[in-house]
C-alpha cells in the first residue's frame, strides 16, 4: 500500500542479474500486452483476452537475429515500435546494426525487421555503439538516439513521408551509459544523458526541426538510471539515481530535487495518474534489495514529499507502469524466474495494489 506512512526498507545489494527489459502497453482496444526481452535475446509476448481482465495468451516473436538490447515504445495511435541493437558474426569480427519493427494492433504480427545500419558504417568502433533510446513525436515520426564509439550522441529519425533520414551527429562527448528520450505534446523531442562529470540535454528547436546545442550541467547522475516524463504541457521532468543514493527529479531551469527512495541499479519508470482529485506521478524502480519499489507524489510538487512503498516482490530489471482499460494503474515486473507478474490498483482512496499474479 502507498501512503504517508510507507517507507523504503531496501538495504541489501541485488544478487540476481537483470534481464534486458519488460514493457507493458495498452492497445486501442483497451487490452494490455506484456513484452519481455529475455537475456538469451528472445522476445516473448502475453496479451489480455479482454480489456481490463481475463486470461492471458502467450507467444514468442521472431527478432531478426540476436538483439543485445531492445527498446519498445508506443505512439499516440497505440502502434508499438521496436528498436534493437543487433549483433551478427562477420568473419572473425562482430557486425552491429540497429534494427526496427512495428506492430499496428494488439495481437497482430510484428512487421519484418528493417536494418537502420550503424552510424560508424565502415569506420572502426561500430561494435561499441550503445543501446537505442527511442521517442515517437506526435506526428508519428520515430527518433532513435544512441551513444557512438566516441561517446557522443547520434540520431536517426523518420521523415514525414515515412522514409528514414541518415544518421545525424548531435555531438557531445563522454556519455556514460545510454541516453533517455522523451516526446512532448508540443511535438518536439528531447534527449538527456549522463556524462563524465555531469549531464547533457538536447532540445529540438521545433517539431520536426533541427536541434539546439546540447546544454551541459554539473549535476551528478548515476549512469544508466535516468527516465523522463512530460509533467506539464511542453515540459519534461527527468528522474535519476544520485551517485550517493536516492532519487532526483530535475526540470530545465530549476534546481534538482531529492525524492528519497533506495533505488538499485537500472532506470526508473514514471507515469501520471489521477488520485483523489490530484494529478500525481508514480515512480517505480528495482530497489537495492532486489524488490520493486513504488513512489507517489503530486506532479511537479515534489517539495511536498514523495512517499515510497516497498512492494516486497523480487524482480529483475525495472518495473513497467501503464493504465488499463478502466484507467487503473497496472504495475508489471519480471520475477526472478523470468516470468512476468502484475498488480493492479484497487478501488478506494489513495493508491493500493492488489495481489501479484502471473500472466
Amino acid at each position: 500500500m502507498l501512503g504517508r506512512d510507507a517507507r523504503a526498507t531496501s538495504e541489501v545489494a541485488p544478487t540476481a542479474q537483470a534481464l534486458n527489459g519488460i514493457w507493458l502497453t495498452r492497445g486501442r482496444d483497451g487490452r494490455l500486452t506484456v513484452y519481455v526481452h529475455s537475456a538469451d535475446g528472445r522476445l516473448r509476448r502475453w496479451i489480455q483476452a479482454r480489456p481490463g481482465g481475463g486470461p492471458w495468451t502467450g507467444s514468442e516473436l521472431a527478432t531478426g537475429g540476436r538483439l543485445t538490447h531492445l527498446t519498445v515504445v508506443q505512439d499516440a495511435n497505440a502502434y508499438v515500435h521496436f528498436v534493437g541493437r543487433r549483433e551478427r558474426a562477420s568473419g572473425s569480427a562482430v557486425a552491429v546494426d540497429i534494427v526496427y519493427a512495428i506492430q499496428y494492433q494488439t495481437g497482430r504480427p510484428v512487421s519484418a525487421w528493417h536494418s537502420l545500419g550503424n552510424p560508424h558504417k565502415d569506420a572502426p568502433g561500430g561494435d561499441r555503439i550503445g543501446a537505442p533510446a527511442v521517442a515517437v513525436s506526435g506526428s508519428g515520426e520515430v527518433h532513435i538516439g544512441l551513444r557512438n564509439a566516441g561517446g557522443g550522441l547520434m540520431l536517426r529519425r523518420e521523415r514525414a513521408d515515412g522514409k528514414w533520414r541518415g544518421w545525424e551527429d548531435l555531438r557531445g562527448s563522454r556519455i556514460e551509459g545510454d541516453p533517455t528520450a522523451v516526446a512532448l505534446a508540443s511535438g518536439v523531442v528531447e534527449f538527456f544523458a549522463a556524462v563524465e562529470g555531469g549531464t547533457l540535454h538536447w532540445q529540438q528547436k521545433e517539431a520536426g526541426g533541427g536541434w539546439h546545442e546540447a546544454q551541459p550541467s554539473r549535476l551528478a547522475v548515476r549512469a544508466g538510471t535516468s527516465a523522463a516524463l512530460e509533467t506539464a504541457p511542453g515540459r519534461a521532468t527527468f528522474y535519476w539515481t544520485d551517485p550517493a543514493g536516492g532519487v532526483v527529479a530535475f526540470r530545465a531551469g530549476a534546481w534538482p530535487m531529492a525524492l528519497g527512495g533506495a533505488p538499485g541499479d537500472g532506470p526508473h519508470a514514471a507515469i501520471r495518474v489521477a488520485l483523489d482529485g490530484y494529478d500525481c506521478t508514480v515512480l517505480a524502480h528495482r530497489g537495492v534489495d532486489g524488490t520493486a519499489a513504488v513512489g507517489l507524489g503530486v506532479t511537479e510538487n515534489e517539495a511536498n514529499g514523495v512517499w515510497w512503498s516497498d512492494t516486497g516482490i523480487r524482480c529483475l530489471g525495472t518495473p513497467a507502469l501503464a493504465h488499463d482499460a478502466y484507467g487503473r494503474l497496472v504495475v508489471a515486473v519480471i520475477g526472478e524466474d523470468g516470468e512476468p507478474r502484475l498488480a493492479r490498483q484497487t478501488d478506494g482512496p489513495g493508491l493500493t495494489l492488489d495481489d501479484w499474479r502471473s500472466v
